[in-house]
């Protein structure tokens, strides 16, 4: 291996890497080491409408691509069966995430079936055995469960479910309004707080709510969160814009952090 220009960090990780099995104090040093590696967040773009829009995201490095289906209010929602007709286009390496308000599992499991998609992202709460009926039904499935990010009572929230599920995403509803946001508000919320769920939680958390070319890079530094989500921020008309992805990517180039 060539480490000319390799950074003491990286040589050492390398290191460590190579020696993990043969001593506990380098294994210590392997661990602490990866999770201070550089990294850029994880792009997931909400709201696609089309499959041109999927493969624009995915031509802009999304790791992601949100369908949303049937929703109580908000933009971006489709058919399960144009849901599924661009699920089924969506390479390997990439998610194909399914956003649904249902709080019933059977029904929730039925919509996957539908969509074949890869990931489901809850924008409601659902009791905490629901969960296990997911993962029964739905092996290999990942789930994702948005956290409405308002008050303190959202650390709490996020820590009581993060055990069940493969990520969190921090987002700017309000499920208590008579008729709920679950998303797509194109508001930012607390991002104290989030920060405070990311560094409470063991697993990957995304970031949502308000996201545009302007506030990215503020918003990652602030939060630093896994992984960002967003749908109106790089739209015009509710149309994915080029020019405005472009620019969001560009910014999100700038940041990297430990």
């Amino acid at each position: 291996m060539n480490l000319a220009g390799v950074s003491n960090t990286s040589y050492n990780f390398v290191y460590c890497l190579r020696n993990f099995h043969n001593d506990k104090a380098l294994s210590t040093s392997f661990l602490n080491m990866a999770s201070r590696i550089r990294r850029k967040p994880k792009i997931k773009i909400c709201c696609i409408q089309s499959l041109e829009e999927s493969l624009l995201a995915i031509h802009w490095g999304a790791s992601a691509v949100g369908l949303v289906s049937r929703m109580p209010s908000g933009p971006g929602s489709i058919p399960l069966e144009r849901i599924a007709s661009i699920a089924a286009t969506v390479p390997p390496g990439v998610d194909s995430v399914l956003l649904t308000c249902s709080q019933d599992t059977e029904q929730i499991i039925a919509q996957q079936r539908q969509t074949s998609v890869t990931a489901i992202q809850l924008v409601d709460s659902i009791p905490v055995t629901g969960y296990a009926l997911l993962r029964k039904a739905l092996p290999g499935i990942r789930m994702i469960q948005v956290i409405h990010v308002r008050t303190n009572e959202s650390i709490w929230e996020a820590e009581r479910v993060a055990p069940y599920v493969n990520a969190l995403l921090l987002d700017s509803g309000n499920p208590l309004l008579s008729v709920k946001e679950l998303g797509g508000t194109g508001r930012t919320h607390d991002w104290s707080l989030s920060r405070q769920i990311v560094d409470a939680v063991p697993i990957p958390v995304f970031l949502a709510g308000g996201l545009n070319p302007s506030n990215i890079r503020a918003a990652l530094e602030t939060v630093q969160p896994y992984g960002i989500d967003v749908c109106s921020g790089v739209r015009t008309n509710g149309v994915l814009d080029e020019d405005k992805l472009s620019e969001f990517v560009s910014q999100i180039e700038e940041v990297t952090y430990e």
